[in-house]
């Protein structure tokens, strides 16, 4: 038997006489992505263009990967330096510092050494020879030299700090965000029927051609038998967070890309999967992350507490353990 999730609010726009299905799709922050949409008579055909755009715009600001974009320069910046931030950059930044001080530290942007440290930022890749896990002195002087960190942002005047070796990682939001710019790209042009999607997070609008909700199958866990879900993104997004994703063999520890800030190690709290639904991809990509380092008692305390539907897969022996909030539960048909 499988789950079915439905929204509670639902849009009646129809899908206006006349719209043509189209399909759009490209590459970008090292995986692809993909769009179908459902475009109104005169709108214009070069929507695939545009969205790439948006997408290449985003890589050029908050890539970590390349020490050229708005991210790389701040990251390199001398102490004491100020840096002038671009709007979306403000955005993506104004929202993950929210979420670091509502978790209490759990979500940190600014955990980019940390990162680096375990081997998954952009140099000293765990996956290259010659890698080898940090010892545990490395790790506190790690989270030490965080906890001097002050990097002040000034919201009304877009910019950022630097104080000196702060490293900012937008692995756990930019992604999501960008998702929801391929949709709003989209309903700027005239579109309101679409479903985007960027290495397996996704955003829904509207309905298909015939009529039905943009239905998509949630991700599980690979090897594993968990009950199959289907969601109806019509105004939503969703966004899992998985130990499986990228990971590296650390004695008896599966050395997760998923890091602790607060300990400074890889998470070892049992949550295999985190799979939250948002109406912000941007939020539902943070957020699953967040409740993934806060395991599965705390990060189902947070969820519940700000009325979110999510459901938390744990590994147990023999297979997994699922835990779902209050608000997963109300969508389920």
């Amino acid at each position: 038997m499988r789950q079915v999730l439905v929204p509670l609010a639902i849009d009646p726009a129809l899908v206006p006489e006349g719209s043509v299905l189209h399909d759009a799709s490209g590459s970008t922050m090292g995986t692809s992505w993909s769009a179908r949409l459902l475009q109104p008579p005169g709108v214009r055909s070069h929507l695939g263009q545009q969205m790439q755009a948006e997408l290449d715009g985003i890589v050029a600001e908050m890539s970590h990967w390349d020490p050229d974009s708005t991210l790389g320069r701040y990251n390199r910046a001398a102490g004491g330096s100020w840096h002038a931030l671009p709007p979306r950059f403000v955005d993506v930044l104004e929202y993950a510092l929210g979420v670091f001080e509502a978790s209490g530290g759990a979500y940190d942007p600014f955990a980019g050494a940390l990162v680096n440290l375990w081997g998954f930022g952009p140099e000293r890749r765990y996956d290259q020879p010659g890698f080898y896990a940090p010892a545990p002195g490395a790790v506190q002087s790690g989270l030490a030299q965080r906890a001097s960190l002050s990097p002040e942002f000034d919201r009304a005047g877009a910019r950022l700090l630097q104080p000196g070796g702060a490293l900012l990682d937008f692995s756990s939001i930019a992604k999501g965000y960008a998702v929801d710019r391929l949709g709003w790209c989209l309903e700027r042009h005239g579109v309101r029927h679409y479903l985007v999607e960027i290495g397996g997070e996704l955003r829904g609008a509207g309905m298909k051609p015939d009529g039905q909700p943009w239905w998509v199958t949630l991700e599980g866990v690979p090897g594993l038998d968990s009950t199959p879900a289907v969601a109806a993104l019509h105004g939503l997004a969703v966004a899992t967070s998985g130990d499986y994703r990228r990971y590296f063999e650390h004695g008896s520890l599966r050395a997760s890309h998923t890091l602790d800030p607060r300990s400074g190690y890889p998470i070892a709290n049992d949550l295999a999967s985190v799979t939250v639904l948002h109406p912000s991809c941007m939020a539902a990509d943070a957020l699953s992350t967040t409740i993934t380092v806060l395991g599965p008692d705390a990060g189902l305390a947070f969820a519940e507490e700000r009325q979110l539907a999510a459901r938390l897969l744990l590994r147990r022996a023999g297979g997994l353990e699922e835990r779902t909030t209050t608000a997963w539960q109300a969508m389920l048909q």
